[in-house]
């Protein structure tokens, strides 16, 4: 199982005004299409998937989104390869050890561009940040 490429394809960033109080943030992966894509490596032509995906974080109240979608490119044997597909056009689904490996590809990448976008439009970052709390006084001891 080799994941060979990433591309995003479409990046779309919208920000509203006037939003306060309490913000939610809820961020989704989805896988939207499978398709096959013979390469050509060498002189060998090798079959590999091509899974399009959207990812998305929304902000409510309505304050703004975060959309992006692309491809990945994913190898493995012709037969494996083939059932992926086959599967895929049959009920839309994918083998959870292949899902688990494709959408954690496509989180850290997204996340870390929906991080930068966030900040380039000034809201709030869609995952939670680490911060540093100051230290608490303890009560003297009598």
């Amino acid at each position: 199982m080799t994941i060979l490429g990433f591309n995003f394809k479409e990046i779309n960033v919208t920000r509203k005004e006037g939003v306060k109080g309490k913000i939610n943030i809820k961020n989704n992966v989805v896988i939207t299409d499978v398709k096959e894509h013979d390469l050509s490596l060498g002189d060998k032509n090798q079959s590999a998937l091509r899974f399009t995906f959207e990812f998305s974080s929304v902000y409510d109240p309505d304050m703004g989104k975060i959309v992006l979608g692309g491809d990945l490119m994913f190898m493995e044997s012709s037969t494996k390869t083939k059932q992926i597909l086959d599967e895929w056009n049959k009920s839309k689904k994918i083998d959870k050890e292949i899902m688990a490996a494709l959408l954690n590809t496509v989180l850290t990448k997204c996340n870390i561009e929906a991080l930068v976008l966030s900040q380039k439009v000034s809201l709030p970052p869609p995952i939670p940040m680490p911060s540093v709390k100051g230290a608490e006084e303890k009560p003297a001891k009598k």
